[in-house]
């Protein structure tokens, strides 16, 4: 497209959009473009009218626009009409409307406005950015999408093109491409920007609330800040565009707005730099108006805060400080933000303002200024005390008070009052501000102590420090020359021992100025110190001061010291220690506080122990030191040790000191420990276990957890207390098992000494000897890794032999139940398996591996000593990992329990062969144990069981052998599949049931699985036992297992609801199991065993949830009611108890999860309607009421006897709310054996319905729906297709249709109506005579009620009413008798009446659809017809007569094209025959009332027919205007039908092509015989007053005969033309040929068929235009004109390539006009045309008909009384000489001179009509052919013989002549005219004689004449060479000085001169010299006197003159 083109599209003005002139679719937003073009403005308006009622009731300001954009004026407006003025405020109007209407656009009402204005306003393409700026919030909803596609946004250089794309896929705006089109298009974001703007406006003055903007504000924030966070780089252009915007927003009151204000300066403050005045502005404003909206306090201060954390705000000034200082809760709201942001920035700008304006402030006197230091004050100590500081601001704050302060002392220094005063103000600052950060005062007090210049400053300096109360820490040392703090923390050793002294000087002499804190935290910080001399000085300070300081602080830091002391790099730290010691046992909170004892023990116990022999060694003294303090005497754990340790050094060597030491120290630990209370005992072993289970490498806590594990382990075997032992065991036993795991990757290759072997040892403990060895090796530094294992076996095996089993623990059980031990016995079994599982472990492999081998023997040796007991253990170990509830708090891993397997296959074969019998037998639980492992899902434990099993299968005599043989046979697939035992196991099972086998071993089988389930049923078998065994077992089933398990069952039901609480896990998965053995196989049960059903319906009821995540036992008991389950239980009676147990839980149950359950349960199961009957029936009812009339009776005797208590209590007895649960059951339930039981039931309970009072029918209308649709269903059932059903499978009578049709009258539900419809559709097709006789209360109750609602569900009951009720009807006709026949017809016609009347109460989007489904269904090929009269009679009889006279047109046009409609949703064919169907309804119908043959009969002697007709159209109760209405409304819309463009597509998209065409003539022949009558009819009534209506009714029906005609084919339409055109009629024939006329004028191209039969037509045409009738010789006269015509139309169109077949035409139109005997003018205008069409078209074959045509055609001409009479016949003579001549001009010669004198005269004529009429143009054409056509030889003799004829009688008009002589020698070749020279000039010559000839005429009329004779020369002259030229002209000046001639020649000469001067100009001057003196002499000789002579003057001087 150029550029011009999108500059002229830019400024095409809406009005002109092609869209608002198509009438095929209009833009809608809530319809298709196609419906909505169908639905008229008054709908639309009503639309608009209705959501704008709907908006008022929600925003009364919407009521404005009532009288505005919705009144009634509005309908007529047409804005494209309109002035500017008027459109600009229809503008403002509609944009105004909008911004109001955008918070509610998607709501229905809204929607509704919106459909108004885009119909009536087309604000889609008028004000398309308001529509935009009215939905652009909704863009990612699909509605927005839809206002989109209305737009015309194509053009890519519109402004909205860029939603192009998004119209084109129908999908909504991704906020992507809204984001990325708004920082690219910045007018886009100026129109977001403004849109704001502008409803904040708007909303001011129109609302008093602004919250319905809120969706607007939201959009706005998101989108702006998201395109700002979205670009790539802000611009000076977006900031500038976005600024004002800002500034509105800041200074708006409105909440919603300056909130999203706030945002996009956060977000313009994080991604562009501004410059510092936008940022003093920003921040000036922001703080501003912080104080108008406290409800956006938080948020302004948030936005100030990113401002300044993204921007320099050094320079922001003082003005927001003040602001900011004045908003309430300042410091609160920055608290709360402080809790998860950083606001250091904003605290970075407020603290220093803080600062200087109270000390500014602190001095003044006034009091404005006393209140403003007030605050501030109060502001920094709200920071100070709430909000923490941090990144340097306690630095930047305590830098700033010092700074000012010296500064204002230094301006101030004259006035101690001020400083006075200042100082009185800082000092709670300053305090505060040391309390809280002690070291950033600290800091910068140091800092700035260096930098003191002069001593003024360094006084101020001082005065500062006396603000604080630890000034006296920065005072100068003496000794060190700096301050004390620093002298603390100097790098020399030797300053840092004067500053603790100078400390402790300090707090000998209480000096004041330094706080509590400052001292104690250094005293601690020394003792800390790496110097000894420093920790030794700071203990001495510590000593003095501790007394102020908390005990538990003091002995930690104590403790502290002993966790840092490295002896092996400085002994002499002992000295300290010592003296920590004495310090820490001085404290007498020890005697009071046991635990903070306990804690100080244990953690000086590594101190105690004995590590080096060494007297003079620091650990020695430390030892020695701890054991002669009071520590022991206060801890019993050490009770006893000072004696024995010094009895010790006593007693022994040096080199045995160790040894023997530590030893007595286990002995006296564990013999402290053992004697102590039970409580204090298990605290000691919990702190000495924390103490050894401490990492460390060092000497000291290897020996210690040594020691201490020795000492527990003591303690295990001699501790006599068994409520504590267990415990204490359980504790021993991690600590040693921590140690082993800990040394089994650690320990090297070293070999165990032989003297340390495990076995070899019979003692407990180490020797004295191997642990001084072991010390030593320690303290020199040697590899101890065998040592430490083999006195880690000692201990395990000291543990294994002082472990004892408790009392309580019975070995002789079968199995050994975790779940039925006691506490005691499940911690010995924990001890067991843990002591198995950790020897066993290390037993396996590594270099200890024979040890702990010996030690699994000692085990096994002092534990199981019984193989019985050995293998009970076996099968803990074996199983263990399936227990659920884990009792025992210990977990068997796969590998361990592998590894018991494999042992355990060991130990079986090394068994006696008693033993293993006894081990397989069914008292051990050996087997058992094993045949679980079988479905573990470890593949390496299942073949460790079957290992076991191989060995003991070949033992035949245990009772499991078939089982154990079966297995073992299957051992691979076992070992591949864990779920192929329970297969196995299925399968063998199944096999015992099914297969012959001996009976032997049948009994075997039988035998081995009694012998499992009773172990299964057990009560020492414990549960997790049992549940693996089921799971097993899942795949056998049968009536024996589920008997076995019955008293199992009942025992955990039992459980279950007794103790619900002490129910295991285990215990709840067997009970389900348990509950999935009643299945199809064991059903046959329930009826047997009693006990077995009331189980099953006992966990039925158990509905409570025991464990989350599993199933409830009633869920898992309604899982197996199964349909094979039902199906299975043999007697009906336990079906029916279980179906009422079903019901029942369904009417008890509460959990939505249980009904759910139990309608799957139902809707599976295969249930006999029989047994449902039985539920829905009351206990005793009384008898069914099977009719209306029944109902009734039974009513009147109530109301005889008022009080029957028995009626009302059989009415009430009925369970209606089980009855509506067991009826929702059957809405889906599909397999109900003979549903017909139940219909008798249903109907009984829907009587019982309608029976209770009309106050309780509401309540009743759900069930009654419930019961419709069960009885639906029932019927789909019973009828899938529809059809009749047999009487014996429903008899017809138990199916009421009077409580169906009683249901619809009586409820007033629309859903109750909806369910009764369908149903009585359904039973119309089962019982159509039952229907039939109800059926028009339904369609009328439908008409009045059903039909007038518009929503979806109504829409789709109507549809399946008429699609299920009507076929049957038809059916029912189909199969029924003619009475039948005739009784349906009639009641479907009441039924279309039904629909007719109701249509005007239809919502108008349905009536298309409803009427559309209503005549499919009946078959369209029948009842369209019906339908179509129906309507016309409707609007004939009842819309016209309410409509006012404006509105008729207007209603019939839209009534029209509703038919049409309709029309058009059925088929061609259908059409077709319905429109036959009305020509024939109408044909029947009386001329006039009053001829109404029905009128005089009887009505009951009508025929079917006349009683259809009356239904139809009653002529008897519609008058006879009605009945002509009527009849011309019917013909009018035929024709309508057949020209409209829905009906044409519908015939090009037809297929049937040859049956279209039967039907198509078959219509054609029904409208002919209607017009015939009709003609008929206009005949009869010509003189009668409807004259008028019969012959506007015959143009009519001609006009539906042109349309049939335009729909024909044309190999039809010929054929049936030619038939019609011998019609006797004359009006038929001559509409017959005004058909052909038509179709030739219309068509272009003609196949060779088609031409050939239209030629045929020639003979008849000719036959007509020969005709001779004496009646009627008017329309005779007409009918041979249009013959005529239709010939002249052939011959146009086929003339040339047929010519030979208009030889004849040609005759017959020149035998017309040569008739003698006069004839119509008309006709012969048409001969005449037709003779000029055919002499064209035949050319040569035409000139023999010349001698006949010409003389008869000039004949016409010379008749000019005639001719003038009749100005067509005139133009047709014209037109026929025209054509002739332009045909044959070469044969005319004979004729040419009459022609040329009929041109003369015609030329007279036409100059009378003017010269713009046609006859001069023809005329004019007709002169130029005969002067251009024909030769020189032939024209020049005739026009000089014309010339001599005309020169008598019309000397007047020559010109004519002369005009066709001029052009023709204008045209002639210069040959031709050299040759014809002589002639011309002798014909001028006689011709120039014409003045001297006629000089006593008048003068004026022979100068005109003169003058086209010298024209006629000029042009001859003009053509001349001079040469030629020269002789010529003096050859006419010698003619006109001829002698004796007269002086006129003279002057026609000069006036030839004057003209041939004026052509020639210059030229004429070499031919003029002759004549100069002869004109002169002439000029002289004149006498001007005379007044004859002045024209003959001035030819001579204008001649002189050239």
């Amino acid at each position: 497209m150029t550029s011009l083109a999108h500059q002229l599209k830019r400024l095409a003005l809406p009005q002109n959009d092609p869209s608002l002139l198509s009438r095929r679719e209009a833009a809608s937003l809530l319809f298709d473009c196609k419906e909505a073009a169908n639905i008229d403005r008054d709908t639309f308006f009503a639309i608009g009218c209705t959501g704008l009622e709907e908006l008022m009731g929600i925003d009364p300001s919407f009521e404005m626009f009532h009288s505005t954009l919705f009144s009634l004026t509005s309908k007529s407006l047409e804005r494209s009409v309109q002035t500017k003025a008027i459109n600009e405020q229809l503008d403002e109007n509609i944009s105004l409307f909008l911004i109001n209407l955008s918070p509610y656009f998607m709501l229905k009402p809204a929607q509704k406005c919106l459909e108004w204005l885009i119909h009536r306003f087309h604000i889609h393409l008028y004000n398309q950015d308001s529509l935009i700026g009215c939905v652009l919030p909704y863009h990612e909803t699909k509605l927005f999408v839809r206002v989109i596609q209305l737009l015309k946004i194509g053009d890519p250089t519109h402004k909205w093109n860029w939603l192009h794309p998004i119209k084109k896929q129908g999908v909504p705006l991704a906020k992507g491409a809204l984001i990325t089109h708004c920082y690219k298009d910045l007018g886009f974001m100026d129109f977001i920007c403004s849109l704001v703007t502008k409803s904040v406006k708007t909303f001011s003055v129109h609302h008093g609330s602004f919250s319905q903007l809120r969706v607007l504000f939201t959009f706005y924030a998101s989108t702006i800040v998201s395109a700002l966070g979205a670009v790539e780089k802000i611009t000076d252009t977006i900031v500038s565009k976005l600024l004002p915007y800002v500034q509105k927003g800041l200074k708006s009151s409105l909440v919603d707005y300056r909130a999203a204000t706030y945002m996009i300066i956060c977000q313009l403050a994080m991604k562009v730099t501004m410059e510092t005045s936008l940022v003093q502005s920003l921040t000036l404003q922001i703080s501003k108006n912080l104080t108008k909206t406290p409800s956006l306090a938080k948020e302004g201060l948030a936005c100030l805060l990113v401002l300044l954390q993204n921007q320099k705000g050094e320079d922001v000034g003082r003005k927001p400080f003040h602001y900011l200082c004045n908003v309430p809760d300042l410091v609160t709201i920055l608290q709360g933000i402080s809790a998860a942001y950083d606001i250091t920035p904003l605290l970075r700008y407020l603290l220093p303002h803080l600062v200087c304006s109270i000390i500014d402030c602190g001095t003044g006197h006034e009091e404005s200024e006393m209140t403003d230091n007030q605050i501030y004050a109060r502001h920094l100590e709200a920071i100070l005390t709430s909000i923490p500081l941090e990144k340097d601001l306690d630095h930047l704050l305590a830098d700033k008070f010092l700074e000012e302060f010296i500064c204002y002392g230094a301006q101030n220094e004259s006035d101690p009052t001020k400083m006075a005063m200042l100082n009185k103000q800082l000092l709670p600052l300053v305090r505060l501000l040391e309390r809280k950060y002690p070291k950033a005062l600290d800091l910068v007090l140091e800092k700035h102590l260096k930098d003191i210049t002069n001593q003024n400053e360094q006084d101020l300096f001082h005065q500062f420090l006396s603000l604080s109360m630890s000034g006296s820490k920065h005072q100068f040392l003496t000794d060190s020359d700096t301050s004390l703090v620093l002298s603390l923390n100097h790098p020399q050793p030797a300053v840092r021992v004067l500053a603790v002294q100078h400390l402790k000087k300090i707090i000998e002499t209480s000096k004041e100025g330094f706080d509590k804190s400052f001292i104690e935290e250094a005293i601690f910080a020394r003792l800390t110190d790496d110097n000894l001399e420093v920790v030794m000085t700071a203990l001495s300070a510590l000593k003095i001061f501790k007394g102020q300081i908390s005990p538990e602080i003091t002995i930690s830091s104590l403790l502290t010291l002993f966790e840092r002391v490295d002896f092996s790099k400085d002994g002499m730290w002992y000295k300290v220690l010592e003296e920590a010691i004495n310090i820490l046992f001085k404290e007498e909170i020890l005697n009071e506080n046991e635990e903070l004892l306990n804690r100080v023990v244990m953690q000086l116990l590594p101190f105690m122990m004995i590590i080096n022999s060494n007297s003079k060694s620091a650990e020695w003294k430390i030892a020695v030191c701890l054991s002669e303090s009071g520590l022991c005497s206060l801890h019993p754990l050490l009770k006893g040790w000072p004696e024995a340790f010094e009895k010790v050094i006593k007693s022994h060597k040096s080199a045995d000191l160790v040894g023997v030491a530590n030893q007595k120290m286990i002995l006296l630990f564990s013999d402290n420990i053992t004697s102590g209370a039970p409580s204090l005992m298990s605290q000691m072993v919990e702190s000495l276990i924390h103490v050894a289970e401490k990492e460390s490498d060092s000497v000291r806590q290897k020996v210690t957890v040594h020691i201490i594990s020795s000492v527990l382990v003591q303690c295990c075997c001699n501790s006599q207390m068994e409520e504590s032992y267990w415990s204490l065991a359980q504790r021993v036993f991690s600590l040693l098992e921590g140690q082993i795991r800990k040394l089994e990757g650690s320990h090297s290759s070293e070999v165990i000494p032989v003297t340390w072997l495990v076995e070899s040892t019979p003692r407990s403990l180490v020797s004295v000897e191997e642990l001084t060895e072991y010390i030593g090796k320690l303290n020199s530094g040697q590899v101890v890794d065998a040592e430490d294992s083999v006195m880690l076996m000692l201990l395990l095996k000291s543990f294994i032999n002082g472990l004892r089993p408790p009392v309580s623990f019975v070995k002789d059980e079968t199995w050994w139940n975790p779940e039925s031990l006691n506490e005691n016995s499940r911690d010995y079994l924990h001890l067991l398996l843990g002591l198995f599982d950790i020897i066993v472990c290390r037993a396996s492999e590594g270099h200890d591996a024979l040890h702990f081998r010996a030690l699994m023997s000692l085990f096994f040796k002092v534990h199981l000593d019984d193989p019985e007991c050995l293998f009970k253990f076996l099968s803990v170990l074996w199983t263990y990992n399936y227990n659920l509830s884990n009792q025992l708090n210990y977990t068997v891993n796969a590998v361990l329990q592998t590894r018991a397997l494999y042992i355990g296959c060991a130990l079986l074969t090394s068994q006696a062969a008693q033993k293993k019998k006894q081990l397989v037998s069914a008292s051990s639980p050996v087997v058992i144990s094993l045949l679980i492992n079988l479905g573990s899902p470890v593949s390496e434990v299942r073949r460790a069981a079957l290992n076991c099993f191989h060995f003991l299968s070949v033992i035949k005599e245990s009772p499991f052998h078939p089982i154990l043989h079966n297995l073992v046979q299957k051992a691979e697939e076992i070992i591949t599949d864990p779920t192929y035992v329970t297969q196995s196991l299925g399968s063998l099972f199944e096999e015992l049931q099914t297969q012959n086998k001996q009976k032997s071993q049948q009994k075997k089988l039988s035998e081995a699985l009694e012998l499992i389930l009773s172990c299964v049923q057990a009560h020492s078998c414990p549960s997790y036992i049992a549940r693996s065994l089921m799971k097993i077992l899942q795949h056998v089933n049968g009536e024996m297992i589920l008997s076995h398990l019955l008293p199992a069952i009942d025992r955990l039901l039992e459980k279950v609801l007794k103790e619900p609480e002490t129910v295991l896990k285990d215990e709840v998965v067997l009970l389900r199991l348990f509950l999935g053995k009643y299945s199809e196989h064991s059903a046959a049960l329930l009826c047997k065993d009693q006990q077995s059903l009331d189980l099953f319906i006992r966990s039925l009821h158990i509905a409570k949830e025991l464990y989350k995540g599993i199933p409830t036992f009633q869920s898992t008991a309604l899982g197996q009611i199964t349909k094979p389950f039902f199906a299975a239980l043999p007697d009906g009676k336990v079906q029916q108890k279980l179906l009422r147990v079903l019901f029942d839980l369904l009417l008890n149950c509460k959990n939505p999860l249980c009904a759910q359950t139990i309608s799957s349960v139902f809707k599976g199961i295969s249930v006999d309607a029989e047994q449902i009957r039985v539920e829905l029936e009351p206990p005793e009812k009384a008898k069914a009421l099977a009719t209306v009339q029944q109902t009734r009776r039974q009513k009147i005797q109530q109301e005889r006897k008022p009080q029957v208590p028995e009626l009302v209590q059989e009415i009430s007895s009925v369970n209606w709310q089980r009855v509506t649960l067991i009826l929702e059951l059957l809405q889906h339930k599909k397999k109900i054996k003979r549903p017909q039981v139940l219909v008798p039931a249903l109907f009984n309970l829907l009587a019982r319905c309608l029976e209770i009072s009309t106050s309780e029918q509401e309540n009743m209308e759900y069930t009654k729906q419930l019961i419709l649709s069960c009885l639906l269903n029932i019927c789909q059932k019973l009828s899938p297709d529809g059809s009749r059903i047999q009487s014996d499978i429903l008899d017809k009578e138990k199916f009421n249709v009077e409580l169906i049709v009683q249901c619809v009258r009586v409820s007033e539900m629309p859903q109750t109506h909806h369910h009764a419809l369908l149903l009585l559709g359904a039973a119309a097709g089962m019982f159509p005579d039952k229907v039939l006789h109800n059926i028009m209360p339904i369609f009328t109750f439908m008409g009045a009620n059903v039909m007038r609602l518009d929503d979806t569900y109504s829409f789709q009951i109507i549809n399946k009413t008429v699609k299920m009720v009507i076929p049957a009807l038809i059916q029912a006709e189909d199969a029924g008798s003619p009475e039948a026949t005739q009784g349906v017809e009639e009641v479907v016609i009441k039924i279309i009446h039904v629909f007719v009347d109701a249509l005007p109460h239809v919502p108008e989007h349905r009536r298309l659809p409803i009427l559309a489904q209503l005549t499919d269904t009946l078959g369209g090929e029948r009842f369209l017809w019906v339908l179509l009269v129906l309507l016309f009679e409707q609007h004939v009889t009842k819309t016209v007569t309410a409509a006012t006279n404006g509105e008729k047109d207007a209603i019939l046009e839209t009534d029209v094209e509703f038919w049409i409609s309709v029309c058009c949703e059925f088929s061609v064919q259908h059409q077709f025959q319905s429109l036959m169907k009305i020509i024939q309804y109408l044909t029947k119908l009386p001329e006039n009332k009053e001829d109404d043959p029905g009128s005089k009969k009887s009505r009951t002697c009508k025929t079917k027919t006349q009683d259809q007709e009356v239904q139809l159209f009653n002529v008897e109760s519609h008058s006879g205007k009605q009945l002509r209405h009527f009849k011309f409304l019917s013909v009018s819309f035929m024709a309508q039908l057949l020209a409209s463009q829905s009906f044409v597509k519908k015939i090009v998209e037809c297929d049937g092509v040859e049956e279209l065409q039967q039907t198509e003539q078959r219509l054609l022949e029904e409208v002919l015989r209607y017009i015939n009558v009709v003609a008929h009819s206009v005949e009869e009534n010509a003189d009668n007053p409807t004259a008028k209506f019969w012959r506007a009714l015959l143009n009519k029906s001609y006009d539906l005969l042109d349309k049939v005609n335009a729909l024909l084919p044309t190999e039809t339409f010929i054929p049936v033309i030619r038939g019609l055109m011998t019609n006797q009629l004359p009006s038929v024939r001559r509409k017959a040929m005004d058909l052909l006329n038509n179709k030739l004028q219309q068509r272009t191209h003609w196949q060779k068929a088609q031409v050939r039969q239209l030629l045929e037509l020639i003979p008849e045409l000719i036959a007509i235009v020969q005709c001779k009738i004496n009646e009627e010789e008017e329309e005779q006269a007409i009918n041979r004109q249009t013959a005529l015509f239709s010939l002249k139309l052939l011959c146009k169109c086929f003339g040339t390539e047929h010519p030979e077949s208009f030889v004849p035409v040609l005759k017959a139109a020149v035998d017309l006009i040569s008739l003698e005997r006069k004839e119509e003018k008309n006709v012969m205008g048409s001969a005449l045309l037709c003779v000029a069409e055919v002499t064209c078209t035949l050319k040569a074959l035409a000139i023999p008909q010349l001698p006949r045509l010409m003389p008869a055609l000039l004949k016409t001409l010379k008749h000019k009384k005639e001719l003038i009479s009749n100005e067509i016949y005139l133009l047709s003579a014209v037109t026929a000489l025209l054509k002739v001549v332009a045909t044959l001009p070469h044969f005319l010669s004979p004729y040419l001179l009459d022609s040329l004198l009929q041109v003369v005269r015609l030329e007279r004529i036409a100059m009378e009509m003017g010269p713009s009429s046609q006859l001069s143009l023809r005329v004019t054409t007709l002169k130029t052919l005969l002067a251009t056509q024909l030769g020189p030889r032939v024209l020049l003799p005739a026009i000089t013989k014309c010339y001599s004829e005309l020169t008598n009688a019309w000397k007047n008009h020559l010109g004519p002549l002369m005009d066709i002589l001029k052009e023709h020698i204008t045209v002639m070749e210069k040959n031709q005219l050299v040759s014809h020279q002589s002639e011309l000039t002798t014909f001028f010559m006689k011709t120039l004689d014409f003045r001297t000839e006629h000089s006593q005429d008048d003068l004026e009329e022979v100068g005109r004449t003169e003058t086209h004779i010298i024209n006629c020369l000029i042009s001859m002259v003009m053509k001349l060479s001079e040469v030629s030229f020269r002789p010529l002209f003096f050859k006419l000046y010698d003619w006109s000085k001829s002698e004796g001639t007269s002086k006129d020649r003279l002057l026609t000469f000069y006036r030839l001169a004057d003209c041939i001067a004026d052509k020639l100009k210059g030229l004429f001057t070499l031919f003029a010299g002759n004549l100069v003196k002869p004109f002169a002499d002439t000029l002289n000789q004149i006498n001007v006197s005379k007044t004859g002579r002045s024209a003959f003057t001035m030819g001579i001087k204008g001649t002189v003159e050239m």
